[in-house]
């Protein structure tokens, strides 16, 4: 009989954990997984499912809005936040049993509780020890709340999704995708917004046009953006308000503090100390390529490691590790150029590829096309917003290096443009490639005449 309880013992149950534990049950092994919160991880729960559904709702005072351009009468009155709370949990109870359904169909053992790791092949959760051959740590990543006096009164975005009442005041802080995200949501559900953020604009590492563009449009619908502004301390007023002070000594009354100021890796209290696994200097598992720690029986994929941290990435890299362990003919490392990814403020942003500013740092010359204009559905609705689109072209291959997007289901279009980059299209390809007319995304391969080039 084998000295193991089992082949391969997965902590964390999210986007990663479920799919590396899945595949290595379809490819013969003997699999448990420990989760002591909820099936689906940040992703499902806390993370990009409810956030797009918060996203969807907070879109609606725009779409009704815009309906009297097109000969409805219609009116915001009357919005419930806590039927929307209540719907958006009754979905995401509903992926919670596609989940639990996904993993028992397919062999793998389910534990509910808080797994520690005790040694180099053993395992304990809930008093209960298993020892298995491999242990994955899939644990992802958790929101970072700075230390700062009245840090108490904060919330981060896993408890935003659970609010019993909309506050009329919210302060945001931070200047990621998570930060403009929510900033969006609680200015589009009529809340009173303020996004602060230390730096001199946000989104840090997009394209320079995208981050500008953004706070154009943010400030046009009348969200307040405070750039080079943090907080020094917060405290509760009698009536439980809360005063916010800044460091440039300005202040302001909210109902509502949201840090939306990083994530770090989720390893607390994981027993990593029984351990040869290493840490690198932000508290990330140390990996090699095939997601192997300094420990040899332990393993660790997703944001709980130095990667980018989206849910397909993780899927990706669950579902290489299993072939790598257990069916090695079948493997394919990630590729991790090229990686397409939305913000789902409003309006969207999409983006592939290499940014300006990367592009030149690695050398390239350079042919960038932009293009700004009203979408056709904000004519008659009498919407000044804008959409933007830019190309990065490499000026002596042709090859189109980046795509960037703000407005209407950037999402939706960069991804079908996703398939054509990674088949190493050349803007000659854009070129020759009609459009459908009338869309915005025709615009991509309607742009003739780069702005400006090296």
């Amino acid at each position: 009989m084998s000295q193991y309880d089992f082949d391969l013992f997965v902590i964390g149950a999210g986007s990663g954990g479920v799919r590396a534990s899945r595949m290595a049950a379809g490819f013969g092994a003997r699999v448990a997984v420990a989760e002591d919160r909820y099936l689906g991880g940040t992703c499902v729960n806390v993370g990009c499912v409810p956030k797009k559904l918060l996203a969807y709702a907070a879109h609606f005072a725009e779409d009704i809005e815009d309906a009297a351009g097109y000969g409805w009468n219609l009116n915001t009155e009357g919005f419930d936040w806590p039927r929307l709370v209540a719907n958006k949990n009754a979905e995401i109870s509903r992926l919670n049993g596609i989940y639990h359904n996904l993993l028992t169909s397919a062999g793998v053992q389910l534990l509910e509780g808080r797994a520690r790791i005790v040694g180099p092949h053993e395992v304990e959760v809930n008093g209960q020890r298993y020892r298995s051959e491999r242990i994955l740590i899939a644990t992802g990543g958790w929101p970072f709340v700075p230390e700062i006096p009245g840090s108490e009164h904060v919330i981060s975005s896993n408890e935003a999704f659970f609010l019993e009442q909309l506050p009329k005041r919210v302060v945001v802080v931070g200047g990621g995708y998570i930060a403009i995200e929510f900033a969006g949501i609680f200015h589009g559900l009529g809340c009173d917004t303020t996004q602060l953020y230390r730096g001199d604009l946000f989104l840090r590492g997009f394209d320079q046009g995208v981050r500008e563009h953004m706070a154009q449009v943010l400030r046009a619908k009348g969200l307040d953006l405070r750039f080079n502004s943090d907080v020094s301390r917060i405290e509760r007023n009698s009536d439980g308000s809360f005063q916010v002070y800044l460091d440039n000594d300005e202040q302001l009354e909210t109902d509502l503090v949201l840090y939306a100021t990083g994530r770090r890796p989720h390893v607390d209290g994981l027993g990593l100390e029984n351990t040869a696994v290493a840490l690198d200097a932000k508290g990330n598992i140390q990996v090699d390529a095939h997601y192997q720690t300094s420990e040899p029986s332990i393993y660790a994929i997703g944001d709980v490691t130095d990667t980018v941290e989206l849910t397909p990435v993780a899927l990706a890299e669950g579902m290489a590790l299993a072939r790598w362990l257990y069916k090695r003919d079948e493997y394919r490392p990630v590729d991790y150029d090229d990686i397409p990814t939305a913000v789902f403020c409003i309006p969207n942003i999409a983006t592939l590829g290499l940014s300006e500013e990367a592009a030149r740092k690695k050398g390239h010359k350079l042919k960038i096309f932009e293009s700004r204009f009203r979408a056709m559905r904000n004519t008659l609705a009498g919407r000044g917003e804008q959409s933007f689109m830019k190309l990065i072209v490499d000026q002596q291959s042709d090859q189109v290096l980046g795509v960037h997007m703000v407005g209407p289901e950037a999402g939706e279009i960069v991804q079908g443009l996703a398939v054509a980059v990674k088949a190493g299209a050349t803007k000659a390809v854009f070129d020759a490639t009609l459009g459908i007319h009338p869309t915005a995304a025709e615009e991509f391969v309607t742009m003739r005449s780069p702005t400006r080039e090296d």
